[in-house]
């Protein structure tokens, strides 16, 4: 972001100090909708270090206090030691505001809080921003322990709101963990782009609502910045959703057809869970391959609208080796494939998973028990045949890198396929998830709080939707199913596989979380979740079309 900015200046003439007017007018926005559409009377406190992040909160404390609110604003330090920017804000701030207070000691601080009211409405917090990079110490630290315990009361009893600048004061930009102290905040105002400490568990739960502000840096800048974090948006789930739209011609074939290899003896339901969520993403058509003696099991509780096939099985009656020949026509002609939910763990099973990835002739998902088979995971593990594919007529072998592996694991399947029972291996998931993508050329979706999807470009998507009431039994298979459904209408209509794992992630997060407004994360369950798909698309295709009318109004 500081490259951002730099480039922002030197490439494109805008003034460093117009980029903080502009910050400041975004918080003053955010602040003027949550109290009502009015300041007009309220009190407000700014907490303001000396650095750029408290010129954001100089410049903000100026506007609210000309737009009719009570302003307090207190810069740990000196005005003399701040420079640039900052300072220039600071002047103007102090000739403004109703009360400009520079405290340098937590003695001084504790004075002045003595002496004031503490009824403020809101309190602004802009100490620190980006430029932080360890735990806050000296004799800052105690005050930043004060404001939490105070934030923390103020929280309990509704008594203010608590916003702010960039990023809570106490995490650093670049760091998924606390080290120290942080101001825990109900709403945050980040600029161009979030950093990773917005969005990262857990630090992103200490910044409450995310809202992120153009301040008038070129997006394109981000491309030339190289980053390869990002976050998913709606804007990326509507956009799949126009691509794989319905036309007037659609029909089962043209809507792609998803192969699921799911199910045992005592695990029918993940097959059915599988299936079912797979038939309502929109796909054509869907078949679950299951053992024989789960076939009846199977075809009674799922969609009618689903096949069900009975393939060979072992005498503990897991999915033998043999059905890999049985499948031979399903698995060419299937769009997608997803293998894993409630497969035994047998060791003719493994053999069959192993045959399906090393042989796939489409993106294969792989979840669940298909993934502890497959653990630890080798790097060798690639197709190692082409699809014949017809094309006007000619039959021509597409390469098999356009079949992308899909795995799904969760923390502790991730660590079996890494090979280690060492924590800390993943501690960093973003650098883990990246690592394993790019050395095995797979898409690796890694569930569990903020789930992240990384690439085989390095490229790793953090996904935001989602509650941890999907942590029950089942949704791993419905995610799965919604995957391969996805994927499958993907490789009909060319579209890009990754941006499709986003996408269907999204959505799946989306229909959790409405799930939870409906039945609340005790009751909701992963059939739940399914059955909320159709309103998370809904919900989609409506705010795509505001916002594209939107679009179409504005002015040049």
């Amino acid at each position: 972001m500081r490259e951002v900015d730099r480039l922002t200046t030197e490439k494109y003439g805008i003034p460093s100090i117009l980029l903080m007017e502009n910050a400041a007018h975004a918080a003053a926005r955010v602040i003027t909708e949550k109290l009502g559409g009015s300041v007009k009377g309220k009190s407000i406190l700014i907490l303001c270090g000396k650095g750029n992040n408290g010129g954001d909160g100089a410049a903000l404390g100026r506007m609210m206090q000309l737009s009719g609110a009570n302003v307090e604003l207190v810069l740990f330090g000196k005005l003399e030691d701040s420079r640039g920017d900052a300072r220039t804000n600071f002047i103007a701030s102090r000739e403004i505001v109703g009360d400009f207070q520079e405290l340098e000691s937590a003695e001084a601080w504790r004075a002045w809080c003595d002496a004031s009211s503490k009824t403020w409405d809101v309190t602004v917090d802009a100490i620190f921003g980006t430029g932080l990079n360890r735990p806050v110490t000296g004799w800052l630290g105690p005050v930043m322990r004060e404001l939490l315990h105070e934030n923390s009361a103020a929280r309990q009893f509704n008594q203010r709101l608590l916003i702010s600048i960039d990023l809570p004061s106490g995490l650093i930009a670049d760091n998924a963990h606390s080290a120290g102290e942080v101001f825990e905040s109900e709403v945050t105002v980040t600029f161009t782009a979030p950093k990773p400490a917005n969005v990262l568990p857990s630090s992103y739960s200490l910044g409450g609502e995310l809202i992120v502000a153009d301040i008038g840096s070129p997006f394109e800048l981000i491309d030339i910045v190289d980053s390869r974090l990002f976050v998913a948006t709606a804007r990326d789930a509507e956009l799949w959703l126009f691509r794989s739209d319905f036309t007037f011609d659609s029909y089962k074939n043209k809507r792609g057809h998803a192969l699921i290899i799911a199910g045992s003896t005592n695990y029918v339901g993940a097959a059915v869970l599988c299936g079912n969520a797979a038939m309502r993403s929109g796909v054509g058509l869907v078949t679950i391959a299951t053992p024989q003696s789960s076939k009846d099991s199977v075809a009674s509780r799922v969609l009618p609208e689903v096949m069900v096939r009975g393939v060979a099985e072992t005498e503990n009656r897991a999915i033998s080796e043999s059905a890999f020949d049985e499948l031979d026509e399903l698995l060419e002609k299937a769009d997608s494939v997803a293998v894993g939910s409630g497969l035994a763990q047998d060791e003719s099973t493994k053999i069959f998973v192993n045959k399906v990835v090393e042989n796939r002739r489409q993106p294969t998902i792989v979840d669940a028990d298909a993934l502890n088979l497959l653990s630890p995971f080798a790097v060798s593990r690639a197709p190692s045949v082409s699809r014949a594919h017809v094309s006007k007529g000619q039959i021509t072998d597409v390469p098999t890198q356009r079949f992308p592996l899909i795995l799904t694991p969760h923390e502790g399947e991730f660590m079996r396929l890494i090979g280690t029972t060492d924590k800390e291996a993943i501690n960093d998931r973003v650098a883990a998830v990246r690592d394993f993508a790019t050395k095995h050329n797979v898409i690796l979706v890694l569930k569990g709080e903020r789930v992240l999807i990384g690439g085989p470009d390095g490229k790793v998507v953090v996904n935001p939707t989602g509650n941890s009431g999907l942590g029950k039994a089942g949704n791993g298979d419905t995610l799965t199913g919604i995957l391969a459904g996805f994927i499958a209408q993907a490789v009909q209509m060319d579209v890009d596989i990754f941006e499709t794992v986003v996408a269907a992630v999204y959505v799946a997060g989306m229909a959790g979380d409405i799930a939870e407004k409906k039945y609340g994360k005790r009751v909701m369950t992963a059939s739940d979740v399914r059955e909320c798909l159709a309103a998370a698309f809904h919900l989609l295709k409506n705010d795509a079309a505001v916002r594209q009318t939107a679009e179409s109004v504005e002015p040049n």
